[in-house]
Order: C-alpha cells, then structure tokens, then sequence
C-alpha cells in the first residue's frame, strides 16, 4: 500500500539519509574518508534543499510510505499550465518496485484532470529514470546541458468547436 503525507521537521534525519543513498556510488568513487563525504553530502543536500525552495516557493513536499514504511519523498510544484516534478527519491530498498512509475501515473492523473502538462529535468547520466519517463509517455523536448528536460501531456484530443 502507497501513501503519501506532508513533510514534517523530524523527518530531515530520514530526508538526509534519502539523499545520500542517492549519491553513494558516485561518492565513493572519488577515494574520500567517511568523515570526509559525510560533510561533503551534508552541504550538498543543504544546499539542494535551499535551492528547492527558492526556485518553487509553492513546493508540494510529501514523503511516500510504502505499507506504512518510509520510502521516500515526491516534490512538486504547481504552476498555471503544468505541474513540476522537481525530485522523486527512494531508498535503495524500494528501487525497482514500481512505486516511482505508480507516484508519475498519480501525478499525470492530476495533470489530466487539470488540463496541466508535467515538466521535469533528468540527468543524463540516469539511464534508469529516462527508461521510466518514456515509457510513461514522456518526450525530451531541451538539452539542459547535464540534464534533459522531459515532459508529458495528456493525449486526449479536446472535442472540436462547433461553427
């Protein structure tokens, strides 16, 4: 069972966790000491999370919990013609389950619905997130330099206007 629910304060220990589980592998092929990337990762996500939020002052952050679990976290942003996935991160753990693409259908759902498209940005290097955005039907539209943006819209032609 997926549940999302807002962020809460005491989850920045889970939050930080999250966020190194995402850079692990790149991080340790540099050759640093424990101490030495444990600092360098708590500045990154500082700073991830400062910039978050000056670029979406209306940033959705909601942590996702799977059976009653933390799995991970979801952040958007709503603007008046899309909705912006700013960031979808698991753990390890729950990689590979399917829960990403079920959280991208629930926003496409509510894209849909509100006639918005979705926007985001993936890095290039992330083969495994460019595979589950085309395959749910996004397209690259921009080279963003290190990134690509991608994004999605309903397919659903309106009705043609009578004359």
């Amino acid at each position: 069972m997926l549940k999302l629910r807002p962020n809460r304060p005491d989850d920045d220990p889970f939050l930080y966790e999250l966020y190194a589980s995402t850079r692990m592998e790149e991080i340790s092929m540099w050759g640093w000491d424990g101490q030495t990337a444990q600092a360098f990762l708590r500045m990154q996500w500082t700073a991830q999370m400062h910039s978050y939020s000056m670029q979406y002052p209306d940033l959705h952050h909601r942590m996702v919990l799977a059976d009653e679990t933390l799995a991970g976290r979801i952040l958007t942003s709503s603007r008046e013609d899309e909705l912006v996935l700013v960031d979808i991160s698991l753990l390890p753990s729950f990689r590979g389950r399917g829960i990403g693409g079920e959280l991208i259908e629930r926003l496409q759902e509510e894209a849909a619905e509100s006639g918005r498209f979705i926007k985001l940005h993936v890095l290039k290097e992330n083969a495994s997130a460019i595979r589950l955005y085309e395959r749910l039907g996004f397209a690259t539209v921009a080279d963003q330099g290190m990134h690509w943006e991608m994004r999605w819209q309903d397919r659903k032609e309106p009705a043609p206007k009578a004359r």
